[in-house]
C-alpha cells in the first residue's frame, strides 16, 4: 500500500496498467533482496541447521521474505505510520521512474496478454521433471498452447521460475515464427 501511494504521488499521469507494472517491479524478489543486502539483514537471520548449511542466509527468496516480515513486524508493533516511514526510507534510494514499466512485464504476463489479445486460451503449464536434492531442486516445466499446437520447455530453480523460462522460450518461438511469416 505504501509503494502504491508513493507511485501515485510520483507517477500519477501513468495509466493504471503501467503503474501496476512499476509497483510489481518495486516489490519483486530481486528488489527486496537488494534492499535486504543493503541492510545486512543476512547477518541477523536465525535459520535452521539445514537452511544455514545450504546457504540460506544468502538465498534471495529468504532475504526478500525476511525484509517483508520485518516490515510486517514493524506494522504490527508500531502501527501503519511507522511502517510507512520505514518503507519510504528503504525505497528512498530506489530510482522510481516510468521506464520501469517496460522491464516489469515478465514472460508469462507477456505471453498471456498476447494470447488474450487474439482471443485464445491461456497456456497450460505442467512440471515434467525435477532434479536435485530437496533444497537445490531444478524444475523442468512445459508450456502448452493447444490452439497453436505448440509445446516448449523451460528450466528453473522453482516451479514459477520454470514456468517463466518456458513462457520465455514460447514467446521467442512465436516471435520467430511471426518474423519469418512477415518476411514472406
Amino acid at each position: 500500500m505504501v509503494i502504491a501511494g508513493m507511485l501515485y504521488d510520483q507517477l500519477r499521469d501513468l495509466p493504471e496498467g503501467d503503474l501496476s507494472r512499476v509497483r510489481a517491479n518495486l516489490v519483486r524478489q530481486e528488489t527486496l533482496h537488494q534492499l535486504a543486502l543493503e541492510l545486512h539483514l543476512s547477518e541477523v537471520l536465525r535459520l535452521g541447521e539445514g537452511e544455514s548449511k545450504s546457504g540460506g542466509q544468502k538465498r534471495p527468496s529468504i532475504l526478500a521474505d525476511a525484509l517483508e516480515a520485518l516490515i510486517g513486524a514493524v506494522y504490527l508493533d508500531a502501527g501503519f505510520e511507522t511502517a510507512q516511514s520505514l518503507v519510504t526510507r528503504l525505497f528512498k534510494a530506489v530510482d522510481i521512474n516510468p521506464q520501469m514499466q517496460a522491464i516489469g512485464k515478465d514472460a508469462k504476463t507477456e505471453l498471456q496478454e498476447w494470447l488474450q489479445g487474439r482471443k485464445m486460451k491461456l497456456p497450460l503449464y505442467r512440471v515434467v521433471g525435477t532434479l536435485g536434492a530437496a533444497h537445490e531442486q531444478t524444475f523442468e516445466v512445459e508450456c502448452e498452447i493447444e490452439e497453436l499446437n505448440l509445446n516448449e520447455r523451460g528450466i528453473g530453480s522453482s516451479r514459477r521460475a520454470g514456468e517463466q523460462a518456458a513462457a520465455a522460450v514460447m514467446l521467442l518461438c512465436i516471435k520467430t515464427a511471426l518474423k519469418a511469416k512477415n518476411k514472406k
